[in-house]
């Protein structure tokens, strides 16, 4: 009988076939050791907007914190852009394997998907929550040379010049554009909108009197009112400020039902394993109930969170919902 050749198509194929599968056994038996022995490089934070902002300062403050506890680089990658749908969209298609993760906020996963008619990613399916860092309310400020002391004298010099007061935000769909957008509807002014890629360069022009008011984090633009380049009329929360006590909400000032809050917090690409989403979860928790980030983060207006991944996930559907509302409301466009 002739000796059968190992070139032959049907033994070929047992082999080919034979190596993919231990090739797939050793695959899947990686998977829990890889995440055991996460992080073992350096971990990136993609931040969607510029430098000098409160999502930059979150992300350098907490990585930080958390770059120590693991033991291992933390770098912020600032990818401004379309209201933060150009980082968010970076993040989403990054490998999912812990080493990317997003500084997601209102913006990036509760407006825009509401705002914008052709999104990039899906803020629901494309990520996997983290963890919820902060909170804060929009500050409403104006140029020192602006006539206006208060809100109710702010809406009255935009109804006497209705199209000449020009508002900037931090990128057309963030939290700042759709304060001043839901301000002229429910004052019924009409004022121009002023889109930058951040609120660093938003309060540079504002300071320097190109734009006449602003509603900004309060964390980035309270520095800038306390050293007298800014006037603050009001904030945006549904209460006072605990840093600016005496400060006024805009419901409270004149416009009655007004409330806008900011929030901040960290996503992962979807399909990033359980295990590494839990360490993240608890290393960036660990860094966020640090006393000497809370008294920082609090001195600054921000009022630190936390939590799981699973509430993460069900605030923003919450929020995704609230925001649908306010966006049809407001009239807001994208310009």
């Amino acid at each position: 009988m002739a000796r059968r050749s190992a070139s032959e198509p049907g033994m070929i194929m047992r082999i080919a076939n034979f190596r993919l599968a231990i090739g797939m056994i050793i695959a899947a038996g990686m998977q829990p050791l890889l995440a055991q022995d996460y992080p073992a490089k350096t971990i990136r934070i993609i931040v969607p907007y510029t430098p000098g902002g409160t999502a930059d300062l979150l992300a350098r403050t907490m990585g930080q914190k958390m770059a120590a506890s693991v033991g291992q680089q933390i770098i912020i990658d600032n990818r401004p852009g379309a209201g933060g749908s150009i980082g968010a969209d970076l993040a989403a298609k990054s490998a999912p394997d812990g080493y990317t993760i997003l500084m997601g906020t209102v913006a990036t996963h509760a407006i825009n998907p509401n705002l914008y008619p052709n999104m990039p990613y899906d803020a629901n399916k494309d990520f996997a929550p983290i963890v919820l860092i902060a909170t804060l309310p929009n500050l409403l400020v104006v140029n020192p040379s602006t006539p206006a002391k208060n809100v109710k004298e702010l809406i009255a010099l935009a109804k006497a010049k209705p199209g000449e007061l020009a508002f900037a935000s931090a990128g057309n769909g963030t939290s700042q554009h759709l304060s001043g957008e839901l301000f002229k509807k429910m004052a019924g002014v009409d004022m121009i909108h002023i889109p930058y890629k951040g609120s660093a360069p938003a309060l540079t022009d504002l300071i320097g009197g190109q734009v006449q008011l602003m509603f900004d984090n309060i964390s980035s633009s309270l520095p800038q009112v306390r050293a007298g380049k800014l006037r603050a009329l009001a904030v945006t929360g549904p209460r006072r400020s605990p840093v600016l006590p005496a400060l006024p909400t805009v419901a409270e000032a004149g416009l009655p039902g007004f409330s806008i809050t900011s929030w901040f917090a960290l996503f992962a690409p979807a399909g990033t394993p359980a295990k590494i989403l839990i360490r993240l979860n608890k290393e960036a928790a660990k860094a966020i109930a640090s006393k000497d980030l809370q008294q920082q983060w609090m001195d600054q207006g921000l009022e630190p969170a936390g939590g799981t991944s699973d509430q993460l996930a069900e605030f923003r559907r919450i929020e995704a919902a609230r925001w649908e509302k306010i966006v049809r409301e407001s009239g807001a466009r994208v310009e």
